[in-house]
């Protein structure tokens, strides 16, 4: 596989957009992807390579929203379009019923950004203003102990995933609030 074609994101983000046409769920891939090329940047890592990683782990989602197909369906039609077993076992790597075990920095990384990117929409959604800028910790942190707020996302995957990642839930939370601030145009927030 061409390196430059995995690290292309205009290529990732064709593909995104020919297999979502949700705007809640590009956004949600945006999110990710701006959490996670964050943290490429923090750990110094490869910021493209990453990004387009986590902007491609729900692609199949709206076509395939089955955890018998999610994401499994979408690492098969990757793997036809070119992209390697390290990038697809990445992708796969975020939903933990498919058994990939997370053995590298980046599959920790989307893993952790993918709940959290989600739930701190879902606040900031729901301050006054509808903006990023509103949201704080400790809202979020709140947020989390309210199981009748954005019921769909799992707690307890967040908490694991800073487990995994070796930081504090607050630091975690505070870091991709502070990713997402950076991009909220996109993010619509």
């Amino acid at each position: 596989m061409n390196d430059d074609f995995v690290r292309d994101r205009d290529n990732c983000l064709s593909i995104l957009q020919e297999y979502t046409k949700s705007d809640s769920l590009l956004k949600h891939a945006f999110a990710v992807e701006t959490c996670v090329r964050a943290y490429a940047k923090k750990f110094g890592e490869d910021v493209e390579y990453w990004g387009n990683v986590a902007l491609l782990h729900d692609f199949d989602y709206e076509m395939f929203p089955s955890a018998e197909v999610h994401p499994f369906k979408g690492s098969e039609i990757l793997k036809e379009k070119g992209f390697d077993e390290k990038f697809r076992n990445a992708i796969m790597s975020h939903a933990n019923y498919t058994n990939i075990s997370r053995e590298t920095l980046l599959m920790k990384t989307l893993f952790a950004c993918d709940e959290l990117a989600g739930f701190i929409t879902a606040v900031a959604y729901v301050r006054p203003s509808k903006s990023i800028d509103e949201v704080e910790v400790k809202s979020v942190l709140k947020k989390m102990k309210d199981k009748a707020f954005a019921r769909a996302v799992n707690r307890d995957e967040i908490i694991e995933a800073a487990d995994e990642l070796g930081i504090s839930l607050e630091e975690h939370v505070q870091f991709c609030i502070d990713a997402m601030k950076e991009n909220k145009q996109i993010l619509g927030l």
